[in-house]
């Protein structure tokens, strides 16, 4: 079992400063709504927004940048994270203010900070895909050939990603548990390159990583993510930068759903960046382009209680080592009117 790090204690009046912020969306909603007027004239002069080495359409298609330069502000990217972990642990840094990631990695996360009111904070959903795109995979002649078969064994994934949720709910469906298997602790590419050199005996991992390995190497899925990857993940922000900056985040968000439905609409211009940028073969960049979702949702009462659910999960079966509350990252209905464009539904 891997247990959350526990960070180092922070001071007594940041804490103060924390439970003050949450206070302000929790007394009423005039206060907040007074809250949301003022910071609109507090804009920053930068905003850092994160992007995974997996890529970002966003970055990708440059449309945020003249938005904001009208705006007077300068974009950042910051990045390539290797995966939503290391994303968080660089908002709680305050290196960036706006990333996306999977349902697993603000768990985590908030399990890893007890008595602290978490810096991340949820923005949106975002549609989730069919499962197709990840999967718990072994070499073709591996004598495992069902997920029954991984007790024991050694499997290498992203501890605290997405995967993880995979992998353990995988492990539940035949009765098993993550403490049945030896963890081998890598990052994506890291947990690749050990699986294809035959230093674990499966691999837990998702696009573009897996459809390259699909196109490279006799390999079977024993699970994909189908019924499990229902959330899709998130948008997250950095608390502070968010209330302090709901216009900023309402404009990023505008594109960000803008760039997602044209690129659902023709998937084959997607391909063309990964292509381009990332120097995917063509067709795994059509595979990849194929099974992945674009579009923002609006967080809503279900959705918010699928990823309590989660979270439950994660503390029924010992991989995190406390109970947590999802609500304490979510803001007031006030805030996400200011923050939430139009076209998000």
């Amino acid at each position: 079992m891997i247990k959350p790090f526990q960070p180092q204690r922070r001071t007594v009046l940041k804490r103060i400063v924390q439970y003050s912020v949450l206070g302000l969306f929790t007394l009423s909603s005039s206060l907040v709504g007074s809250l949301v007027q003022s910071t609109q004239a507090q804009t920053a002069k930068v905003i850092n927004l994160a992007y995974q080495s997996s890529g970002d359409i966003v970055k990708s298609k440059k449309t945020v940048e003249p938005r904001f330069k009208a705006l007077g502000v300068t974009v950042n990217w910051v990045g390539p994270f290797a995966a939503g972990p290391q994303l968080i642990k660089a908002l709680n840094e305050g290196k960036v203010d706006i990333g996306n990631v999977g349902e697993t990695p603000p768990i985590f996360d908030q399990a890893a900070r007890p008595g602290l009111i978490p810096e991340v904070v949820y923005l949106t959903g975002r549609t989730p895909s069919d499962g197709t795109n990840q999967g718990i995979v072994v070499k073709a002649n591996s004598p495992i050939k069902k997920v029954a078969d991984l007790k024991g064994k050694k499997i290498a994934f992203q501890v605290g990603s997405n995967a993880q949720l995979l992998l353990a709910k995988a492990l539940q469906e035949v009765g098993l548990k993550i403490s049945d298997i030896q963890i081998v602790a890598l990052t994506p590419p890291e947990a690749r390159d050990a699986f294809i050199q035959d230093k674990a005996d499966a691999w837990v991992g998702g696009d573009p990583l897996l459809a390259g390995v699909e196109k490279t190497t006799p390999i079977l899925n024993l699970r994909n993510a189908a019924r499990i990857n229902t959330l899709g993940g998130f948008y997250i922000g950095r608390r502070a930068f968010i209330t302090q900056n709901p216009q900023l985040v309402r404009v990023f968000l505008e594109e960000a759903q803008k760039v997602g439905e044209e690129a659902e609409k023709n998937p084959s211009v997607y391909a063309k960046i990964l292509v381009d940028e990332q120097k995917l073969d063509p067709s795994v960049a059509q595979k990849v382009a194929s099974r992945r979702t674009y579009r923002l949702r609006r967080l809503t009462p279900a959705i918010i209680a699928e990823q309590q659910g989660v979270a439950d999960f994660y503390f029924a079966e010992k991989i995190i080592s406390r109970k947590i509350d999802i609500k304490q990252g979510i803001l007031s209905d006030l805030v996400y009117k200011a923050i939430i464009p139009d076209n998000i539904k």
